[in-house]
């Protein structure tokens, strides 16, 4: 072949396919409000939960500083993949351009990584809290939390960079249609031309490192925390647990959620759309149920909630 011809064959764009099953316009407008309404219902609760900590200055301690870094990235976790997909839903809209293809996935390994790494962090704050209270104030000052949770970000950013290289490294000669409602790492490396064998394990494997290395972590951590606890009268032993219970509904729900998806590609027989769905909830589900654990749990988050809510229902009745 001329390297003429195989100028003429890279592909410049992919084509995305969505749910292979819900092709018709009826399906399509269902799916559209559903996942509307659930992208508006985490902008509302997510940029409420940062507006009550910006406000509220006796918010302003490590844990809450962890809390609000954790809702600015659940906007931008979804905001990276929800709009692309309404756009499907409702406009057709399929071809999606290399470049921004490849913008789309490392954005959403990079907030993936970051949110794994932030939870880790979280249980580090929860350890030192409950494992050395007397020491807390000195460790976990916001200074130094903030300069923690500046690390997870950079980190995040940091860690796409290898796969996406390897990745970028083979052509995209054709077939362009990816069988997802938006660009992931693995569906994309299928369209690649060449041998993607290990660069899809590598691929794995920090994927893999990403996900478990925060997950042991916090399985060491709290560990220790329900060690400490048991040790402790019967009453603080409760406001610790309560104090912890949040924490963990939270990492439950994410790596829960994450570890269906990935036995969901992983089991024969299971539909395309049945693979598709669990990796579209993936990105919108913790964003959506994260806030509002938090302020069903925190008592200082709730009541200040509830507060924000008669506030605007007092702006609307008044309008």
């Amino acid at each position: 072949m001329t390297e003429t011809n195989k100028t003429t064959l890279v592909i410049k764009e992919f084509i995305l396919v969505g749910f292979p099953g819900f092709q018709d316009q009826e399906s399509k407008k269902i799916l559209f409000t559903f996942f509307l309404i659930i992208y508006l219902l985490i902008l509302m609760v997510n940029f409420m939960l940062i507006s009550i900590f910006v406000v509220d200055r006796n918010l302003h301690t490590p844990m809450y500083f962890l809390v609000c870094s954790l809702a600015i990235l659940d906007i931008v976790l979804s905001t990276n993949i929800v709009p692309r997909m309404l756009a499907l839903f409702i406009a057709d809209s399929r071809s999606t351009p290399f470049a921004a293809c490849i913008t789309q996935i490392y954005f959403y390994w990079c907030f993936s990584s970051v949110e794994c790494f932030l939870l880790g962090l979280m249980a580090y704050d929860r350890h030192i809290a409950i494992c050395k209270p007397l020491h807390y104030p000195i460790i976990m000052t916001n200074s130094r939390i903030v300069k923690l949770i500046m690390y997870t970000w950079l980190g995040g950013f940091l860690n796409p960079i290898l796969a996406l290289a390897l990745a970028l490294r083979f052509p995209f000669c054709g077939p362009n249609k990816i069988n997802q409602c938006f660009c992931d790492y693995s569906s994309v490396l299928l369209l690649a031309c060449g041998d993607i064998l290990i660069t899809s394990y590598v691929a794995l494997a920090i994927g893999l490192n990403i996900l478990f290395i925060p997950l042991i972590y916090i399985v060491f951590s709290y560990t220790k925390i329900i060690m400490s606890v048991m040790k402790i009268t019967s009453s603080g032993r409760m406001k610790a647990f309560s104090t912890c219970g949040t924490h963990l509904l939270v990492i439950s729900l994410y790596f829960f959620v994450t570890a269906g998806v990935y036995i969901s590609y992983r089991i024969p027989g299971t539909s395309f759309d049945v693979r598709i769905m669990a990796a579209v909830l993936q990105n919108v589900f913790p964003p959506l149920m994260n806030p509002i654990i938090y302020c069903l749990r925190t008592k200082e988050i709730r009541e200040r909630f509830v507060k924000a809510l008669r506030k605007i229902r007092n702006i609307l009745t008044q309008m």
